[in-house]
């Protein structure tokens, strides 16, 4: 059994694959596979097995040893892709399709692999008269807690910033399908919802928060923007709510976004003592000690008919609590948040929010002040920009012109910002970002306007959303 780490191999699960009855291709017959969960290290070892296998390639003079080991190399990828395929579950009941995002370990941070199924599974249902209503939910403690850009970042680092601009391309055009589905799309917020696990569930029409729910758009810190289609729905929140959240990456709870309208709905776990018997309750605490309550919405919802999204809403109602905003939350504060989120530069939202911090000892205008002073000044730039300019924008020109943007930030021509952020905060840790440039005013408003440009390079295109259905819902038609 090769390894690449050999001293932590007993942290290494290693497990048969059985072959497949169905199959007699040679790739499915019984092998021994590393369970390597993460990806990159999934890939090097392959990488690794397949430099073995060419350098005795050159030491056989048999076709028939040469074909063997073809085999062996199409059935150990096969068994990688196999292990791969594992971070998207499906399940079919009825009419029912329910998607799980399953890189517990990783937060369920969507991979180049779960986009593409998910894109893949979006689509085919649409076209599928059995499928009435997508489930998505997280597995473990998280829905999803943004898009996996560590692969990002290493092609960024080898100059290859196009493999990056494929991944948003495909992330985006996800999100298009979602914002625009002709179905009814219910995501289970249960636990961290970041980033990218946004842009998968804010565009259905319906999202289920619960007590467990967090919420943020943490870009800004990472030396990028709110992107996902983030320009649409955070410019459609109350007031200058979107900018306040979009600017600092304040965290929101469940009740916060019920309040503000990222969530349709907030489901509570001590709601349904009087819908389970006490037997069961006692069960769902001992096997499932949070989950009690959605198991019993997602039954529920599989018993109904799923004519329209009226139907799935009354379902939902049913099992729906109402909580209140506490009293220490930014979104009782609105007026404050006008105030200062209202300016038209970035400038002037930090000094107005410097002067209420000064004015007022609460945690959340001190929270928002230091977030304000560590984040990007380029980032904090463009993501007020994008934000005002989503308030008069459809999604789709949301996501075109926030493709635009993201490839400039890949490009690095203005700023590297968004590679010193993910060095500081997800690889090195140091949490101490270089940014540069380092201050607001060293930030020309020339400077912000060259990433909404087109990008002025050879076989660049801008994002081609796929056409979509005339028989579009309401609730998607309004986003067009």
């Amino acid at each position: 059994m090769l390894s690449l780490h050999p001293k932590k191999r007993k942290k290494t699960q290693v497990i048969p694959v059985r072959a497949s009855s169905s199959n007699s291709d040679d790739r499915r017959r019984s092998y021994w596979c590393l369970d390597l969960i993460d990806g990159g290290r999934r890939r090097r070892i392959l990488r690794l097995v397949k430099t073995l296998i060419r350098r005795r390639r050159h030491k056989l003079g048999s076709n028939t040893n040469k074909q063997a080991l073809n085999s062996h190399s199409s059935a150990l990828e096969f068994i990688l892709s196999m292990a791969d395929s594992d971070q998207i579950l499906v399940e079919d009941e009825l009419f029912v399709k329910r998607i799980t995002l399953n890189r517990p370990r990783q937060l369920n941070a969507l991979s180049d692999i779960m986009i593409t199924r998910l894109l893949e599974l979006f689509l085919a249902y649409e076209e599928d008269p059995n499928a009435k209503l997508i489930i998505l939910k997280g597995a473990g403690r998280a829905f999803c807690a943004g898009g996996d850009v560590a692969a990002v970042i290493r092609a960024i680092n080898k100059g290859d910033w196009r493999l990056g601009a494929n991944f948003f391309w495909k992330e985006f055009i996800l999100n298009y399908v979602m914002a625009t589905y002709s179905k009814t799309q219910v995501s289970i917020l249960n636990g961290i919802v970041m980033g990218g696990g946004a842009g998968a569930s804010i565009h259905g029409r319906f999202r289920v928060a619960t007590e467990n729910t967090v919420f943020a758009m943490p870009e800004t810190a990472l030396g990028l923007f709110p992107d996902v289609g983030a320009s649409y729905y955070l410019s459609r929140l109350p007031g200058f709510f979107g900018e306040y959240v979009g600017l600092t990456g304040a965290r929101l709870d469940g009740a916060e976004m019920l309040a503000c309208g990222l969530a349709t709905h907030f489901v509570h776990r001590t709601k349904y003592s009087e819908v389970l018997g006490q037997r069961a309750l006692e069960l769902a605490n001992s096997v499932f000690p949070w989950k009690k309550k959605l198991l019993q919405l997602e039954a529920a919802l599989s018993e109904t008919k799923f004519n329209d999204s009226v139907n799935v809403a009354g379902v939902i109602d049913k099992y729906a609590d109402h909580p209140e905003v506490k009293e220490t939350s930014a979104y009782r504060r609105l007026d404050i948040i006008q105030r200062c989120f209202s300016h038209r530069t970035v400038e002037e939202i930090f000094s107005a929010v410097e002067k209420e911090a000064a004015k007022r000892h609460e945690d959340w205008i001190a929270g928002a002040l230091a977030s304000l002073k560590k984040a990007s000044p380029t980032s904090l730039k463009i993501s007020l920009k994008s934000i005002r300019e989503g308030r008069l924008q459809g999604v789709g020109q949301c996501l075109v012109r926030e493709y635009r943007m993201v490839c400039h930030v890949l490009q690095g021509e203005v700023s590297r910002d968004f590679s010193e952020g993910c060095r500081a905060i997800l690889l090195d840790k140091d949490r101490n970002p270089k940014w540069e440039p380092s201050s607001l005013d060293q930030v020309s408003d020339s400077m912000v306007d060259r990433y909404f440009d087109r990008v002025d390079e050879e076989d660049w295109e801008d994002l081609k959303l796929p056409t979509r259905s005339s028989n579009l819902p309401a609730f998607a038609i309004a986003k067009l």
